[in-house]
């Protein structure tokens, strides 16, 4: 069982020394005064299909967590499988992106997602999410979106692609998906939202456009969502410590997914780079140790422990055949059930497509009201 909770309220900086607002940090012993007594959750998840272990660590598992706290109906937690921001790469066509989808929604239940305790829907069927994108892009700077480290990433390679957009092939959703994103967390007056550390600085702006559109309407429409940093720092590839988990890896060996079989799982681990070191103990130390660091870092996530205590439990490990042996003996323990649960779901469409429409009916309820809000602070008709 996991428990949390906040620790406290903390300040961050992005690369180039922007302060970050109400960034809340959890720890692996959560309780249920994390959340209010009526309060609304909200995050949204990429449809990847087949997930793996850096999906799930880097923000999945605290879905799970959330369920398994909520004590009270008007906690109202609602997730779901981003597929508009999705496009904004290519992506399989037709009923084969359809299954992925589903696929994907499969991996969320059988993992830990409770359907019972939250809402699970897929993004492009609540239409107001596009229209309101549209509305919070007339008050966005470009200057902002351009600095947002994930899209020079993804537009790596292109020269000057921060302010010459001229040769740029880069689509205008993937430059304009922070302004998506935040329409989906201010479209449900969202007051928590769990991510990973990657999409703090896209929460950021999030929070500058409410308060920018609040004031520029003489409203208070929007709430400003807080940011729900979940506990699991980023999980690395297993060929290269300095090269973060993703299925887009040619390698076979370089990711971990959900669904592999023990016997793969253990030839992952087995061939891993760690490091040569023979004479220190097996301690969390991302600089001189990337590879181990990494394996402790995911054991603290499936084992819903601390760095500290995972080291603890290491103490009497004296050859990296025996961690890596301890390592695989502890994800198998930990995926087996999930693993089943999953293969089960996937087989049963009839379900997991009830699942999304009632999520559907109740997500589309609420972006109906706020978007109602909109349109008539902003002078349009609500025929």
């Amino acid at each position: 069982m996991f428990y949390a909770n906040i620790r406290c309220k903390i300040i961050t900086r992005n690369k180039v020394g922007r302060r970050f607002k109400s960034v809340i940090t959890t720890d692996y012993k959560l309780s249920s005064k994390i959340l209010p007594k009526e309060t609304s959750v909200f995050s949204l998840v990429q449809p990847s299909g087949t997930m793996h272990l850096g999906n799930y660590l880097g923000a999945l598992s605290c879905w799970g967590d959330l369920c398994r706290i909520k004590q009270h109906e008007t906690q109202d937690l609602l997730f779901g499988l981003a597929d508009l921001h999705a496009i904004t790469v290519p992506q399989p066509q037709g009923k084969e992106f359809m299954k992925q989808k589903y696929d994907t929604l499969a991996y969320l239940i059988a993992f830990g997602v409770d359907p019972a305790k939250c809402k699970l829907y897929m993004q492009s069927d609540v239409r107001e999410h596009a229209e309101l994108a549209w509305y919070l892009s007339t008050i966005t700077n470009i200057s902002s979106l351009s600095r947002m480290t994930q899209w020079k990433a993804k537009s790596a390679g292109e020269k000057n692609k921060a302010t010459d957009f001229s040769n740029s092939s880069s689509s205008l959703g993937l430059f304009s998906y922070p302004v998506l994103q935040a329409a989906d967390v201010l479209i449900f007056k969202s007051e928590y939202v769990p991510v990973g550390e990657d999409q703090v600085q896209h929460l950021e702006l999030t929070r500058e456009i409410a308060e920018k559109f609040n004031k520029q309407f003489n409203c208070d429409v929007f709430k400003i969502p807080k940011v729900l940093l979940t506990p699991t720092k980023k999980i690395y590839n297993l060929k290269n410590s300095e090269k973060k988990m993703s299925k887009s890896d040619p390698r076979p060996g370089a990711v971990l997914y959900l669904s592999e079989s023990n016997e793969d799982i253990r030839k992952k681990i087995k061939k891993a780079t760690t490091d040569s070191i023979t004479d220190k103990a097996f301690r969390f130390d991302p600089k001189e140790r990337p590879g181990i660091s990494n394996f402790i870092n995911i054991l603290a996530g499936i084992e819903k422990k601390s760095i500290n205590e995972v080291e603890v439990d290491l103490e009497n490990l004296r050859s990296h055949s025996d961690f890596k042996q301890y390592v695989g003996d502890k994800l198998i323990d930990w995926i087996e059930e999930p693993r089943e649960k999953y293969l089960e779901l996937s087989s049963n469409p009839d379900y997991l497509i009830q699942v999304a429409l009632e999520g559907k009916i109740h997500a589309q309820k609420k972006a109906q009201e706020t978007l109602r809000q909109v349109r008539e602070v902003m002078g349009f008709s609500n025929f």
